[in-house]
């Protein structure tokens, strides 16, 4: 098993405002105030015995636990934890794993820029639903670090959302269902909802370039065969399986485009074209609409990677992915812990030789490194969310004091 240390923090030091002593029953000063801390061991542990884990548990707690925790304590600030979270902004993990039976090009925890589409396209699906359909505006999306992207909500209305709240959104964009092994994963009531209208238009081009075309996911005669049970007639399946039999290899985009042709040249008679045209449009939802791990949005208390936290397996930095140039976005080109921390000294060692050391002091690390233009973008994002939640404070004050005139 592995041993993971969870621990309640305050954030402390030098630069701490007056309101992070504000006690857990008034509200939080900082929306960081309370926020849970993961602490991931450098390797796996295994115990014999449940009294050994949770003794070594005490011990790495403690070790992990920053100084000012003690202090914190016997100021009372913990006293209401036990009431549970107090928000947290709502979110949504997308994983390539979960698209193994679609993509051909890698598997489990390997990734590549072919693959990365899926995660592109899911964006765009879930991005604007939930901007058009939920009002949402601030909305940060940010790399996982190895294989995923998280949607971060971050708007008031987002980060109180009973769990109950995030339950009926994460549902409402759930469309494939169940795992590889249950056969036809996605079949929807018509007329389609107009999220999923929308969400058809948006994938259409992505399913025949990046999944036809690229993945080439019927490749095989075990995986067309998948493509024959997702289709509404016995006949047609017949008829298509030996025109493919008669054509070994025969490519995806030829095996999708052979179901129209085969369906015009009456191999069924029986054959009802509405139900083909929306097995079809199922077909697409099923291979390239977001995979969602909904466990990770229906919980107040789900942990998340933060933004800019390390992977441990890959040493990746999770930056956050700028939505108007998805495509730009590489995944395999993310700083590295080791990349930035060369930048820095190889800045420096630039630096030594053009100013003075005392000029080289007053320049941020973070500028230093490629990791810039991310943490600038991130800077953006909450100046935006900041500067709302002024706005709608001030809106909130003016229409209580207009309720006092008389």
């Amino acid at each position: 098993m592995t041993a993971v240390v969870v621990e309640e923090i305050r954030p402390r030091g030098e630069n701490a405002s007056p309101e992070d002593d504000v006690p857990m029953d008034d509200a939080p000063a900082s929306p960081t105030s309370r926020n849970d801390r993961e602490t991931k061991l450098a390797e796996d542990l295994f115990y014999d015995s449940d009294d050994s884990l949770e003794e070594e548990m005490k011990k790495e707690a403690a070790a992990h636990t920053p100084p000012s925790s003690e202090e914190e304590a016997s100021k009372g600030v913990y006293v209401h934890l036990a009431e549970g979270p107090a928000f947290k902004e709502l979110c949504f993990d997308i994983d390539l794993t979960d698209y193994d039976d679609v993509r051909t090009c890698c598997d489990k925890a390997n990734i590549c820029e072919k693959c990365w589409t899926f995660i592109t396209m899911a964006i765009k699906v879930v991005d604007v639903a939930l901007r058009q359909d939920f009002g949402f505006k601030h909305i940060m999306w940010v790399y996982s670090g190895r294989r995923g992207a998280h949607a971060w909500i971050s708007d008031c209305a987002a980060r109180t959302m009973t769990d109950q709240q995030r339950k009926a959104i994460a549902g409402y964009l759930d469309v494939v269902r169940g795992g590889a092994q249950n056969g036809k994963r996605v079949n929807l009531p018509r007329p389609l909802h107009p999220h999923l209208s929308r969400s058809l238009e948006i994938l259409k081009t992505h399913f025949a370039e990046d999944v036809l075309a690229v993945q080439d996911p019927w490749r095989s005669e075990e995986q067309a065969e998948k493509l024959l049970q997702l289709l509404p007639d016995k006949s047609l399946n017949d008829a298509l399986r030996s025109t493919w039999e008669k054509s070994p290899g025969r490519s995806s985009v030829s095996k999708w485009a052979d179901i129209d042709s085969v369906a015009r040249s009456g191999a069924s008679k029986r054959l009802n074209a509405d139900a083909l045209l929306k097995a079809k449009q199922d077909v697409v939802f099923e291979y390239a609409y977001p995979r969602l791990d909904i466990e990770v949005s229906k919980k107040l208390n789900h942990l998340l990677k933060s933004p800019f936290v390390v992977h441990p397996g890959t040493g990746r930095v999770c930056v956050p992915i700028n939505t108007k140039a998805l495509e730009d976005f590489n995944p395999l080109t993310v700083p590295t812990i080791q990349e930035l921390l060369q930048e820095i000294d190889e800045w420096k060692e630039e630096e030594e030789g053009a100013s003075s050391q005392e000029n080289a002091k007053t320049v941020p690390d973070w500028e230093k490194t490629s990791l810039k233009p991310y943490i600038e973008q991130f800077r953006t994002f909450v100046a935006h969310l900041l500067k709302d939640e002024r706005s709608q404070k001030a809106k909130r004050e003016r229409e209580e004091g207009g309720k006092m005139d008389f």
